[in-house]
Parts: structure tokens; C-alpha cells; sequence
């Protein structure tokens, strides 16, 4: 099946943009928020707009609520997950000595719903990289972008293969790396450092043990409900919002 941006959202973000050539397919009876998506396609001189029957949408996105609108950009490498791709070398080499940041590692996060979700968060929040493993790890796709609301297209992101190796990289530029397991430190009780790098683990296992090992602090977001441990998009939610609350209390 070909790549295609799926989501008013995630579309309208991936037109505002993208600089690469495509097309936008629309169905004939077309939602009327659409009609706002069809504009800026045909107001963009890189995309072709093509209206088509809502069976020819559906054998090309299968098993799709794709709601009448398709996305199909030309470059393999303009999903917004790629757009903004760097090394982690790169991200720290952009970094005055003087410069706060906020790392967000994501230690095996498989479903794709919680990889969309946890970059909208990212966006909400400035986080300034995340860092998402090669393997054994959700990746970009349509359904991320979707997810995200198009939030992926200005979240900083760094795909590597060894996870343990970028968190030492990190340690050595003066980050200090939080990892979330609900056997760590209240999270009330946690006052994050001006560099910051916080660790989330899968969502059945939670942090492999390498990754926790080399973790200078464990943390955890004391709850009262019945069910033991939050979804890993919410957790990060949560800490992404303390860690975004200090900065601007120390500001």
C-alpha cells in the first residue's frame, strides 16, 4: 500500500509544510471540512488536487476511516517524523553551553497510537529531541502523523540503534536522565536540572534493564485509582508537563 498522510490534522500541517510534490485526493462527496483542505492543495503549486469516488479512496486505503481525504506526498522522506530527523550528535552540537533543553527517550513504545499521542505531547510541551530506537520500536507512519494532529511535523526526532550508547552521549554533554517506573521517586518530590532527558519505557515491560541501569534517576507519578500504572501516553504527558512547569517557574 502506498504512503499516505490520513487526518484533517496531520494533512493541513503536512500542507502548510511539506516542499515536496504530490497529490491530494478528496471523494466527490466530500465532508465540508474538507473543502478547506482542498483549498490550500489547490492554492499550493506542488500539489495536485484530485477529486475521486469514495469506493476508489477505500480500495486504496483499506480498512481506513480516511473521512474522504488522502495525503500522498512524492519523497519517501517527507512524513513529518522525517522532516525534522537529526543525529543526536547534531541536536547537541545546536546547543549553546548555556541552553536548557528537554530530551525525551523512548525505550520501546510499540503501538503506534501511543507514538502519535506521546509526540502531540512533545509539541504541546517544547520538548527539544526525541529519540525513538531503530528496532523493536513503533515507527513513522500515517497513522502516527494522524494521531499527532500533524504535531509531528515540528517535534525534532532522532531514530538510533543503540539507545544505552545516546543516553551516555547525553550524560556527557551535562543532561541528567530520568527514567519513569512506578517504583521511583514521587514526581512532586523531583526537581528537574537545566538539562533534562526523561526515559519511557515500553508499555508492557516498562524500561529494559540496560536503559534503567544507566538512568541517573528513577521517577514515578504517585496515583489513587484502582488500576496500577497509567498508559505510557498519558505518563508522559504528565511528566512532560512538570518538567515544561519548572522551566517556566525558573524563568
Amino acid at each position: 500500500m502506498a504512503d499516505f498522510i490520513i487526518g484533517f490534522h496531520a494533512i493541513e500541517e503536512a500542507l502548510k509544510n511539506t516542499s515536496e510534490r504530490g497529490v491530494l485526493y478528496i471523494c466527490r462527496n466530500m465532508e465540508k471540512r474538507n473543502t478547506r483542505l482542498e483549498s490550500m492543495g489547490r492554492t499550493n503549486p506542488k500539489i495536485t488536487v484530485k477529486k475521486i469516488a469514495k469506493a476508489e479512496m477505500d480500495k486504496m486505503v483499506p480498512r481506513t476511516d480516511h473521512r474522504g481525504v488522502l495525503l500522498q506526498l512524492k519523497s519517501s522522506s517527507s512524513s513529518p517524523l522525517k522532516k525534522n530527523e537529526m543525529s543526536v550528535k547534531e541536536f547537541l552540537g545546536n546547543l549553546k553551553d548555556d541552553q536548557s533543553a528537554t530530551v525525551l527517550i523512548l525505550d520501546g513504545i510499540t503501538d503506534v497510537n501511543n507514538l502519535g499521542a506521546i509526540m502531540r505531547s512533545a509539541d504541546q510541551f517544547s520538548v527539544s529531541l526525541v529519540i525513538v530506537p531503530t528496532r523493536r520500536s513503533a515507527q513513522a507512519n500515517s497513522t502516527v502523523e494522524r494521531i499527532s494532529s500533524g504535531a509531528a511535523s515540528y517535534v525534532p526526532t532522532a531514530s538510533v540503534a543503540n539507545i544505552v550508547r545516546e543516553i551516555e552521549v547525553l550524560q556527557s554533554n551535562g543532561f541528567w536522565v530520568y527514567g519513569a517506573d512506578m517504583d521511583g521517586e514521587a514526581l512532586h518530590n523531583v526537581k528537574f536540572p537545566h538539562r533534562t532527558a526523561i526515559v519511557m519505557g515500553s508499555e508492557g515491560s516498562g524500561l529494559s534493564q540496560l536503559v534503567e541501569k544507566r538512568c541517573d534517576h528513577i521517577v514515578s507519578i504517585p496515583t489513587e485509582g484502582h488500576i496500577d500504572s497509567l498508559n505510557v501516553s498519558v505518563a508522559t504527558g504528565i511528566l512532560l508537563y512538570e518538567r515544561s512547569r519548572q522551566l517556566k517557574v525558573r524563568s
